[in-house]
């Protein structure tokens, strides 16, 4: 009996599940949603406008800025993969609304891009992944693209945001050796 249950359960699973494709991108934000929010999370809140000013990194957006860049991008082009605007206010242009200051806003602000990310990516088949929708930087993008630009958008600022926190004597919690069992 047991092992007919065992039986119909794990055949029944693959009706109830994600698409493969979605869960696929699915699977790479989540990566890199766990770096970036746990590096966010690890720098104090007194360095989140904390930027390098000498040689190539003169203008460069400060931390609190890098990560609500991050989060503003995501918004934008999840909304565009569900054709609707995002659940909250991003500003105007890709750094973020002014308004959001503190390191909690700030992580606030990125942890609903995520969320909002991951709803986006549910929506994503093999059947529509190549229907083209508006983007928001212009014209029209492959829908697939709306489920992978969170992911390598986002290791390019995560990758800048290392730099700033290492800059500052905190090591990044993807960084960190992993404790022993």
């Amino acid at each position: 009996m047991r092992l007919n249950l065992l039986m119909l359960a794990l055949c029944a699973a693959p009706a109830f599940a994600a698409d493969p494709l979605a869960a696929f991108y699915d699977e790479q934000l989540k990566g890199v949603e766990h770096d970036v929010t746990s590096l966010a999370g690890a720098m104090p809140a007194n360095k989140y406008d904390f930027a390098p000013t000498n040689g190539a990194f003169t203008g460069v957006r400060t931390f609190a800025q890098q990560v609500k860049h991050i989060a503003t991008v995501i918004y934008m082009v999840s909304g565009s993969a569900l054709n609707q605007k995002p659940p909250v206010d991003i500003g105007a242009g890709e750094n973020g609304p002014d308004s959001v200051r503190t390191k909690e806003q700030v992580l606030e602000y990125l942890k609903g891009a995520f969320a909002f990310a991951h709803k986006s990516i549910a929506t994503i088949t093999a059947q529509n992944q190549l229907e083209n929708v508006k983007s928001p930087f212009g014209g029209t993008m492959p829908r697939v693209l709306t489920a992978s630009m969170p992911t390598s958008h986002s290791f390019d600022h995560y990758g800048q945001m290392v730099v700033y926190a290492r800059m500052n004597g905190v090591v990044p919690p993807a960084s960190m050796p992993t404790p022993p069992k």
